[in-house]
């Protein structure tokens, strides 16, 4: 079963996480798949939007923690950065529909879309710091930047869980909406922005960018080198272990604790 799912409807490529049984969760594979797919549709004449949901009952769970174990990111190029960096180069539309889960980088992606409508039943998370890692996907600079420092921190530092209501209220989705309505909602908006003129849609995008690209770029590299120290501690494999085993991690034994 393919993982990432492409289906081009008109001048719309909708790309669909298809993983349900383990809420879309990503795995190295997934992330080069969806990079690949991304890098394509910058440059098919025929694509002129990108439609992203999820299958099953979520959008994105972020990383298979089990896969993530396996194949933790180093500081240079890892399937996560070849990612990160079609997304921040892409300048077609790319709409979200979100439902169910989205955490970690399931929350940290959609940073890079243009428009994002959440189901009612949507739970966002970036529960790094309980992962013992930093956040991803230039989020430490782009969040900040729309919602200011101290609601960050709450979401950042804390790893608070928000549903679809307050992400709203904080700028970070576009609409709340009932979650039979989402998929429709989106798909509908994406067909409205492939019938506008093409050139002045990927130009206006980019000018909209052109000032926080290179922050958001610099932002991506400085917490993937910091993310590649941090996922090899002793906190993060005590975290990551604790995951695995579905226990309470424990970081009072860790020599980061003892120091």
């Amino acid at each position: 079963m393919d993982e990432i799912v492409t289906e081009l409807a008109g001048s719309v490529l909708r790309v669909q996480l298809n993983r349900p049984t383990k809420r879309n969760a990503m795995t190295s594979a997934m992330y080069l798949a969806l990079a690949a797919t991304v890098e394509t549709a910058a440059q098919d004449p025929q694509t002129r939007v990108v439609l992203w949901h999820g299958a099953g009952d979520s959008f994105c769970a972020g990383n298979d923690i089990e896969d993530f174990l396996k194949n933790p990111p180093g500081p240079g190029e890892s399937p996560q950065a070849g990612l990160m960096k079609a997304l921040l180069d892409f300048d077609k539309p790319l709409v979200a529909a979100v439902h169910g889960a989205a955490i970690g980088g399931g929350t940290t992606m959609l940073t890079h879309c243009d428009f994002v409508y959440a189901g009612e039943s949507t739970t966002f998370q970036m529960p790094f710091i309980n992962l013992a890692v930093v956040p991803e996907f230039g989020s430490s600079c782009s969040i900040p930047a729309r919602i200011g420092h101290v609601r960050s921190a709450e979401l950042i530092l804390l790893g608070t869980p928000f549903d679809a209501k307050r992400a709203a209220e904080l700028g970070l989705i576009t609409r709340v909406v009932p979650d039979q309505d989402v998929l429709g909602l989106a798909t509908e908006t994406a067909r409205k922005l492939a019938a506008k003129p093409a050139g002045a849609m990927q130009a206006s995008k980019r000018l909209m960018k052109q000032p926080f690209r290179d922050q958001i770029g610099a932002a991506m590299k400085a917490e993937n080198e910091e993310f590649s120290v941090q996922v090899r501690s002793d906190d993060a494999r005590e975290a990551l272990t604790a995951f695995v085993e579905k226990r309470k991690p424990d970081f009072t034994k860790t020599r980061a604790a003892q120091a």
